[in-house]
């Protein structure tokens, strides 16, 4: 059984910087395509951004420039560092993980999922 637990999440200031962690237990760690997506209030599930197997990237257009996915295959552990922050990033990021190939920025793809953290941006 996957499980995925984010961390990392937190109050920050506009322009200021945080990096959330998602660790995975479970089966092969590279196997599977991690995403994050976040979800503010009254919102749909949004994708962020994503990574593959073979750490090919992949980012919404709002966070382009200023959102950095990367992953640890020997941590088994997924990374977002998200920096220039600002009050619209405001939601709770989820952790996501998916196997197979392709759709990486579409929910519905991924099969596992973590709890979210928490991400507030003040102006």
């Amino acid at each position: 059984q996957v499980q995925l637990v984010e961390s990392g999440g937190g109050l920050v200031q506009a322009g200021g910087s945080l990096r959330l962690s998602c660790a995975y237990s479970g089966r092969t760690f590279s196997s599977y395509a991690m995403g994050w997506f976040r979800q503010a209030p009254g919102k749909e599930r949004e994708f962020v951004s994503a990574i593959t197997q073979i750490s090919t990237t992949y980012y919404t257009d709002s966070v382009k420039g200023r959102f950095t996915i990367s992953r640890d295959n020997a941590k088994n552990t997924v990374y977002l560092q998200m920096n220039s922050l600002k009050p619209e990033d405001t939601a709770v990021y989820y952790c996501a993980a998916k196997s197979g190939l392709n759709y990486y920025t579409y929910k519905h793809t991924y099969d596992y999922w973590g709890q979210g953290t928490q991400v507030t941006v003040s102006s």
